[in-house]
């Protein structure tokens, strides 16, 4: 079964505990603070791998959890690291945040994507030591890993993708142009998923084309099969559209076009002003009336329109140069950008709700949508640092600080973020 889109819950491994121990050795009475830090979370990694062709894996299991990170001991031995959870998706996966609908990621390279970042460990007791505390008897516990709910989008990688109605001849065009094998009969929906097919022009030059299944009127809204399909003519760089120029099965070829051209609007705009070129084929069956009414009416509208005789491969290799050329002239297959996931949002989703605790003039803040912002927080770099500063301020929890009586110099301790307090 083709499946091209899944919604799965990922969860990156927590970080071990640090640990609270002391030296223990003979002839020697008082051992300094010896507990281990914990180990760091596994993180969660999307990985492109080419053998697979749709997301039916992910019909069956639908929660993913890297390891955790293990806790601290005795001696300084610091606990060992959790491995990362590798998940592989076809090329051209689409992982967007359910709730936010934000794009986290474009899986049409071969670069890895770590979904998920696994908490850090937490610090054993000899970080905690200082002259005035030479036994300090608290460690520091692991930061949870990051947990989301993400939906996988399979987005083909085509440069050309065939539309038409049913049975127009896609299938056959796309099999006697290129190795693809497609199912072909005379029914409607022979093909149910979509064909991928390799068009060879010579060494070094070819481009990929994709038989879209049956678009017919109503596709946007859920009725046939291009509901599920429409989101694979996004990335085409040109599309074929294919009529039947002979009105075998009583339709009007040039209506036909139009019904398409107006899914793909409703679908989304802008494939309204992707590139076409309009082919039509059966041309045994039609009359010169025919070929000359739907001549008249393309070259009027402005597009390139070719005929074709399919099975018996009559203008075929006319219109793979004319698609050839146009590629040519045409940016590279459209790929999806990252989107931000706003500070904001994980605000409202939690209700901006955060606990503060105080142990020894040290303020451990907590609160789960804060963990989140933090982790996506680059601390190197000054305005994202200075974005996190505002976020604490905007919410309140500055003003409960000062309420809780943090003077200037104590420690502020947010998971793995900690410095001192400054009005």
């Amino acid at each position: 079964m083709f499946v091209d889109i899944a919604k799965i819950k990922i969860k990156a491994g927590d970080g071990g505990n640090g640990a609270v121990a002391f030296h223990r050795e003979k002839y020697i009475a008082s051992g300094g603070p010896d507990g281990g830090d914990g180990g760091k979370g596994g993180d969660i990694v999307f990985k492109v791998d080419d053998n697979l062709a749709t997301l039916s894996d992910f019909r069956y299991k639908r929660k993913y959890k890297a390891p955790n990170g293990q806790n601290g001991s005795t001696g300084r031995r610091n606990g060992r690291k959790g491995e990362d959870l590798v998940i592989c998706v076809p090329r051209g996966t689409v992982i967007r945040e359910v709730n936010s609908g934000k794009i986290m990621a474009d899986m049409s390279d071969d670069d890895v994507f770590i979904a998920a970042k696994g908490g850090k460990g937490g610090w054993g007791n000899p970080h905690f030591a200082t002259a005035t505390r030479q036994a300090p008897r608290f460690a520091k516990n692991g930061s949870p890993g990051e947990e989301w709910e993400v939906s996988l989008e399979l987005k083909l990688l085509a440069d050309v993708g065939l539309l038409g109605f049913p049975n127009v001849g896609k299938s056959t065009f796309i099999s006697v142009v290129s190795e693809a094998k497609p199912i072909i009969a005379d029914y409607h929906f022979t093909t149910l998923t979509p064909v991928l097919g390799v068009i060879s022009l010579g060494e070094g030059n070819s481009f990929v084309m994709a038989d879209i299944p049956g678009l017919i009127e109503g596709a946007s809204e859920g009725i046939g099969l291009g509901h599920e399909f429409l989101k694979h003519v996004e990335r085409c760089r040109l599309l074929v559209h294919i009529v039947d120029a002979a009105g075998s099965e009583g339709r009007d070829p040039i209506e036909d076009f139009e019904k398409i051209n107006q899914e793909l609007v409703k679908f989304n705009p802008e494939l309204a002003e992707r590139e076409q070129i309009v082919v039509g084929n059966k041309i045994d069956l039609a009359t010169d009336e025919q070929l000359e009414r739907l001549e008249k009416y393309f070259k009027e509208k402005g597009y390139q329109y070719f005929t074709m005789c399919a099975p018996i491969v009559e203008g075929t290799q006319e219109i793979v140069n004319a698609v050839a050329a146009k590629l040519a002239t045409l940016p590279p297959v459209k790929r999806f950008e990252k989107e931000e996931i706003p500070a904001e949002f994980f605000v409202k989703n939690n209700n901006g709700k955060f606990n503060i605790v105080v142990d020894e003039n040290v303020y451990y803040v907590e609160a789960e949508w804060l963990l989140k912002i933090l982790q996506r927080t680059d601390l190197d770099d000054y305005e994202s640092l200075q974005y996190f500063q505002r976020v604490l301020q905007t919410t309140g929890i500055i003003d409960a600080l000062v309420e809780k009586g943090i003077q200037e110099g104590d420690t502020v301790s947010i998971y793995d973020l900690e410095f001192d307090f400054v009005f």
